[in-house]
């Protein structure tokens, strides 16, 4: 009986703590890495196998390079993050490993320069209180500051 309520405890705290990993995760088939890069893979139909779809800077590519893959597996009936985005009319000849993740990362490439450039946009268009260093050139001799020589 205490066996019984045991393995239920654990059950519970597992499913909590799943739970909680799921928030963190914000799509379907990408994880973040410790030093916050974003990372996508997809299992292969019938295998073991993974299929590594790259490594991105935001989780929107990740989950959109795993769309495109998914999507070239699994065909329209795959549960995509991202439906709206799937180009449906691209048809992949190819269904190889190779093929599948070249496309994919070339997706998650694009959308991941999509996304940097206009994180870069708006922190430059927000007035920072901050005073902008200049970095030095460390191949050059310090200049004189001002009044001596």
């Amino acid at each position: 009986m205490e066996t019984e309520f045991r393995s239920s405890t654990r059950k519970t705290e597992k499913r909590k703590q799943q739970k909680l990993g799921q928030e963190e995760k914000p799509y379907r088939g990408i994880r973040m890495r410790k030093w916050g890069k974003w990372v996508a893979e997809v299992r292969e139909p019938n295998k073991r196998s993974r299929i590594w779809l790259g490594s991105y800077s935001s989780p929107v590519a990740a989950a959109r390079a795993y769309d495109t893959a998914v999507f070239y597996l699994r065909g329209p009936a795959a549960r995509l993050n991202f439906p709206e985005y799937v180009d449906g009319e691209a048809e992949v000849r190819d269904v190889s490993a190779a093929s599948i993740r070249k496309r994919a990362t070339e997706v998650g490439a694009r959308v991941d320069a999509i996304e940097t450039a206009l994180h870069r946009v708006s922190a430059s268009s927000e007035p920072s209180s901050s005073r902008v260093l200049k970095k030095p050139d460390l191949n050059k001799y310090p200049e004189p500051e001002n009044g001596e020589e």
